[in-house]
């Protein structure tokens, strides 16, 4: 039986977000949501556990004030550039007299498929199956109740750095939660912002965080790449505030109240005063100038992701277009220099309503903030795996490899 409460938590780089959804028959049903800003977290990675177990902590004494039962059940975000994904192909024959195929034939080819080589110190946290093959005929999304000899699958294998593991869920443990499954953030973000006819038609989410940006592509309703690059909008700031000579909380202000993604759509004589974000400083600076510098950062992430496009040969040709979620995607012009560069219709994302059940407000904030989209999209991964709803077979099975590792470190 299912759980009653699903808490997502996004362990970001400025910032970690959390929020307590509790089981509807409409929906998941919003109770609270919390942002606490991230100490001893760099690029989606724990560095300092003292720190780092202070805000989190923070967090989940938020959680248990809504209900302790909901500090039993934590969906987290592992969003290091360190996990890599790699397609993997697993074969089976099909086990019964009569070749009809089971759930157990399906589970063992997936196993199969986990067969890769892995580098040291590596563990598995994802098995996303692409399609399966049976007797030589491909494109099958469920073979459940086919016939067959021989039962194929075609999947994406992702793994992460065991000790980027150990420490989140040494810092969840210690701060009195318990860990339902660990989720790689470019999966939480599509959870939440794509449709079926987006990932069908082929679309690309870009989550501009701090410190990272996550990827990740769909098309036929099949994830067919993943990706984490280490370089966010929190570069920027730091980029403003070498070529400014000014401090990075300064820059990230004069970043967030001025800051534009297009130089060219910037008034030439439009100038800002430098004294109000830098006390002690004179003079003016051209907005222009901040914008050519914002620009040529946020030029360098879209080159990533187009790369990426190029391997996967889908550049500039996935129909559903870009779409764009995280802290960084709310500066304006962003949408616009995602066309322009990479060539394909952008929007910003946003988490789909109808996904949710809303019996009370104050939430609309959070639900309509691309910066939000994690921690919702953990909410409803976690609703999928509690079985609150139908799940794709695609997405079934997906924290089996986690879980098992989860249980490793339980008495």
């Amino acid at each position: 039986m299912g759980k009653n409460f699903v808490v997502g938590i996004d362990v970001g780089t400025s910032s970690i977000k959390a929020v307590v959804a509790e089981k509807g028959r409409g929906g998941p049903i919003l109770r609270a949501v919390f942002k606490e800003p991230s100490l001893g977290i760099q690029r989606g990675s724990i560095f300092d556990l003292t720190e780092a177990s202070q805000c989190i902590g923070r967090v989940m004494n938020g959680i248990r004030k809504v209900s302790r039962r909901a500090a039993e059940n934590l969906y987290v975000s592992l969003g290091t550039p360190q996990v890599k994904a790699q397609t993997s192909k697993g074969i089976v024959a099909v086990s019964r007299a009569d070749n009809e195929i089971y759930k157990d034939d399906i589970d063992r080819v997936i196993r199969a498929s986990q067969a890769v080589n892995l580098g040291p110190n590596r563990t598995i946290i994802h098995t996303v199956t692409k399609d399966f093959m049976i007797d030589g005929i491909g494109d099958i999304i469920d073979p459940l109740g086919l016939s067959g000899n021989r039962l194929e699958v075609s999947s994406l294998v992702v793994d992460a750095f065991t000790p980027h593991i150990k420490n989140l869920i040494k810092i969840i443990e210690l701060s009195g939660g318990e860990i339902g499954g660990l989720v790689f953030t470019p999966l939480a973000t599509s959870r939440s912002v794509l449709s079926k006819v987006q990932k069908d038609l082929g679309t690309v989410v870009v989550d501009i965080g701090a410190g990272t940006t996550g990827f990740s592509v769909y098309e036929e309703n099949r994830l067919i790449g993943l990706a984490k690059f280490p370089v966010g909008a929190g570069n920027i700031s730091k980029d403003l505030a070498v070529g400014l000579k000014i401090p990075v909380l300064a820059a990230e202000n004069l970043k967030l109240n001025f800051g534009y993604a297009i130089s060219k759509e910037v008034g030439s004589k439009e100038n800002i005063e430098i004294k109000k974000f830098f006390e002690g400083s004179e003079g003016m600076i051209s907005r222009r100038f901040v914008a050519e510098i914002i620009e040529a950062r946020l030029s360098e992430i879209f080159e990533f992701v187009n790369n990426e496009l190029k391997v996967l040969g889908r550049a500039g040709k996935l129909a559903g277009g870009v779409v764009l979620v995280g802290g960084g995607a709310k500066l304006p012009g962003m949408a616009e220099l995602a066309r322009q560069e990479l060539k394909l219709f952008s929007q910003i994302g946003l988490t789909n309503k109808d996904e949710w059940y809303f019996n009370s407000s104050g939430f609309e904030e959070a639900v309509e903030d691309p910066e939000f989209v994690n921690a919702l999209g953990l909410v409803l991964w976690g609703a999928d795996q509690e079985n609150w709803r139908p799940t794709d077979l695609r997405f079934k099975g997906f924290g089996g490899t986690i879980r098992k590792f989860l249980n490793y470190f339980k008495p």
